[in-house]
């Protein structure tokens, strides 16, 4: 989870507890990325990385502007690189022994030197033809992010509405589009997962070999979660997929905002810099909490606790 949620201590929580945890740094600048692999030097743990994406088009940079202008705010000048090539060479030198991709995938030269260095490159898909174009590069794993994940869906194109299947049958797609390129690529089941019975049924899917679970941490001890967000997540409420939290598709509690603009084209990354003043007075009308659905299942206490939690075989 980008954007400060999932910590170092957090990732280092679950390492103890026998889980294993990646440190969202798709967001954080380099030098921040660069503390934050250092501080998990002796432990197994991985990085998740945005992918690099398109500029935006003229006619998305001029409705970004007129969001500005409503706003009465200016916009800077964006990132679209998201310092992927930087912290990926962190990662690598930093030790992690998995580095996962969003919004898009590895080239053949970077998989050479993730590999090279000993560690395994992971991809989040949201379609059969993203898994299929993945697998056939020769990641080592696919995370098959279903609709009610929080936070952003990793679909490869900005622009693409996502695949809205429930998570068994984008599952069972998947599986079926790799088979006959990578029949042994290894699935890895996210979105919405809240219960040990809800792991468990997922790990019974064809080719899933584990569950990943981001949103189930987000009120844990260690979580960087503000306290802000913390209120609004006890506070409860809808969620829904919508740009209107970024730009963006992705998952989070609904706000006015996201009620008012059902249909914002796809600006990302830079609503965040247009809604950023408001936001850092939290006004409740643009809070940008993301969160998969359902978010009132969420709970407290430690990361062992909440894993625990999520364990069928609690010894």
């Amino acid at each position: 989870m980008a954007g400060g949620p999932t910590t170092v201590d957090l990732v280092r929580a679950a390492h103890q507890a026998g889980s294993f945890g990646t440190v969202g740094l798709g967001s954080a600048s380099v030098d921040s990325a660069r503390s934050q692999i250092d501080a998990l030097a002796g432990i197994s743990f991985g990085v998740n990385l945005f992918c690099p994406q398109d500029s935006l088009t003229l006619e998305q940079l001029s409705a970004t502007a007129d969001l500005a202008a409503a706003e009465g705010t200016s916009l800077p000048d964006p990132d679209y690189s998201f310092g992927f090539h930087d912290k990926l060479e962190l990662a690598l030198q930093g030790g992690a022994r998995v580095v996962w991709s969003m919004f898009g995938t590895f080239d053949f030269e970077q998989l050479a030197r993730i590999h090279a260095a000993g560690a395994e490159a992971w991809t989040t898909v949201t379609t059969p033809d993203e898994a299929r174009a993945a697998a056939k590069l020769g990641v080592d794993a696919l995370c098959v992010q279903g609709p009610y994940a929080g936070g952003h869906r990793g679909t490869w194109d900005r622009t693409a509405l996502p695949d809205d299947r429930p998570l068994p049958g984008l599952i069972a797609a998947v599986h079926e589009a790799v088979h006959a390129v990578a029949p042994s690529i290894p699935l890895i089941a996210a979105g919405g997962l809240r219960t040990a019975e809800e792991v468990t049924q997922v790990l019974s899917l064809p080719g899933v070999a584990a569950a990943s679970c981001g949103s189930a941490f987000l009120l844990s001890q260690e979580a960087g979660t503000s306290d802000y967000n913390r209120e609004l997540l006890r506070r409860g409420g809808a969620t829904v997929s919508t740009r209107a939290f970024s730009g963006r598709h992705a998952r989070g509690l609904e706000t006015d905002y996201t009620r008012t603009h059902p249909d914002l084209p796809p600006v990302y990354p830079m609503l965040n810099s247009v809604l950023k003043e408001r936001r850092a007075q939290h006004d409740d009308a643009v809070a940008y909490c993301l969160v998969g659905e359902p978010a009132a299942k969420i709970r407290g206490g430690s990361v062992a606790d909440i894993l625990d939690s999520l364990c069928q075989n609690k010894h």
